[in-house]
């Protein structure tokens, strides 16, 4: 019996994250001739992409949709109920959700049975390390190319992202992946841009309670957990960071909607923090969630905490911050 039951899969739609990136490589190296998509989590959730959804389809690293094929993640919110996974296994799906460091590590235990997968056996650690939370002070601030290569993948940018998933789905060696020009290029212009977001990071951002706060939406900047809690250091536990446009559009990836994503500062708190983060990504936003140390949600138009129906407005971004602010005080 052949891997996944025979299953037939035509389409892969993976998050945009290097955990994304690689799943979708090595479901693409095992099944050559699937088309592959990416995208944001919200699109999964929102219905973006519905019509293209069926059994001949593998989503991996993304929230979990019933009318797909096949089914790979790690994301703790992202998990199929018992219901679920019983209606969707009747249905001929195939499910691999496991507590493992990364969407790629499940992929990789999966289809390294049955196909060569050694030429990412040397990145796969870093894959762990950057997706679980992980990874070191020091690594952080080194010069690995591994985690270099991972600041580099924006789907603004999709022809590249497109590129890197060709040569690792064609077993391309990862030495000589990160000696090409096109990564060269962008790892450079990455650091050169690193002393400019911390500087914009300290102006949009402020310590609250032990929480870094960043407001960096409209800017046209976004960052991640590592950089924000590397920078305000041993003052904060986690962070907030609000990015996306006030007039952003789900599925836009060039200007997607306002959004937030929560992060502990694993530099501090290796063990996964000291608070549930999903409580303050699924406070409001029914779709929120992600891992408890890092995750993400809409921002969602509020009055006095309350949920109301209408557009969401710049006001929002405070009274979601001051409702998550609540919620983070009750951890002692």
């Amino acid at each position: 019996m052949s891997l996944f039951d025979g299953l037939i899969i035509e389409k892969i739609i993976a998050d945009g994250d290097l955990d994304g990136l690689i799943a979708a490589s090595i479901l693409k190296t095992y099944y050559t001739n699937a088309k592959v998509t990416f995208a944001h989590a919200a699109e999964i959730r929102n219905g973006n992409l519905d019509k293209i959804i069926d059994i001949n389809t593998a989503i991996c690293d993304l929230p979990f949709h019933p009318n797909c094929g096949l089914y790979l993640d790690h994301h703790s919110t992202n998990k199929p109920s018992e219901k679920e996974l019983e209606d969707f296994t009747i249905s001929g799906g195939k499910c691999a959700w496991y507590p493992v460091d990364s969407a790629a590590r499940v992929a990789f235990d999966l289809c390294s049975k049955e196909i060569d997968l050694s030429h990412l056996e040397i990145f796969m650690e870093m894959v762990d390390k950057l997706d679980s939370g992980k990874i070191s002070l020091s690594e952080f601030n080194s010069d690995n190319p591994i985690l270099w290569l991972s600041k580099t993948i924006n789907l603004d940018d999709l022809d590249y992202v497109n590129l890197l998933l060709n040569w690792f789905s064609s077993r391309k060696e990862v030495e000589e992946i990160l000696q090409e020009e096109e990564v060269v290029s962008r790892i450079n212009i990455m650091k050169n841009e690193q002393n400019k977001l911390r500087k914009i990071i300290l102006d949009n951002g402020e310590v609250i309670d032990r929480i870094a706060v960043v407001k960096m939406q409209d800017t046209g900047f976004r960052t991640n957990g590592y950089l924000v809690t590397s920078t305000f250091g041993n003052e904060c536990d986690a962070c907030i960071i609000v990015h996306g446009y006030s007039d952003g559009v789900i599925g836009d990836h060039s200007r997607y909607p306002l959004s937030a994503s929560f992060y502990c500062n694993s530099f501090l708190h290796n063990n996964g923090g000291i608070f549930n983060l999903t409580k303050l990504a699924q406070a409001f936003d029914e779709n929120g969630g992600g891992h408890y140390n890092a995750c993400g949600c809409r921002i969602i138009p509020l009055e006095d905490g309350k949920i109301i129906k209408r557009e969401v407005t710049h006001n929002d971004i405070d009274e979601n911050i001051n409702q998550w602010l609540k919620i983070w005080g009750s951890r002692n």
